[in-house]
């Protein structure tokens, strides 16, 4: 089993960063492919961000491409979002996920392991 706990969101101001942290427990950290998502209220959960199965490889989906770098400390068994220039649109819940095999791993069915999420709420 692996446990993960997300950290890091809060309220900013358009414009602004966070940094988002998921730290995990369980079973060796670096096998895992580790991807972020998010959802705001109504809405289907979304890719955000995610390493591919090599972990040498990152994805982004188109509105965070540029802005979002995901990051990864195998000896923390940590892996980041950093965000930036952050709009009202960004607003939501933030999970991580892992998945012990991903072929696609965009696709939220893919990952067996979530997180409970951090809110993050960009103001105007």
């Amino acid at each position: 089993q692996v446990q993960l706990v997300e950290s890091g969101g809060g309220l900013v101001t358009a414009g602004g960063s966070l940094r988002l942290s998921c730290a995990a427990s369980g079973r060796p950290f670096s096998t895992y492919t580790k991807g972020w998502f998010r959802q705001a209220p109504g809405n289907k959960r979304e890719f955000v961000a995610a390493f591919g199965r090599s972990g040498d490889s990152t994805y982004y989906t188109d509105s965070t491409k540029g802005r979002f770098t995901i990051s990864r400390d195998n000896a923390k068994n940590t892996v980041y979002l950093q965000m930036n220039r952050l709009s009202p649109p960004d607003t939501a819940t933030y999970y991580c996920a892992m998945c012990t095999s991903c072929v696609e791993p965009y696709l939220s069915d893919e990952y067996d392991y979530w997180g409970r999420g951090t809110q993050v709420t960009v103001s105007s």
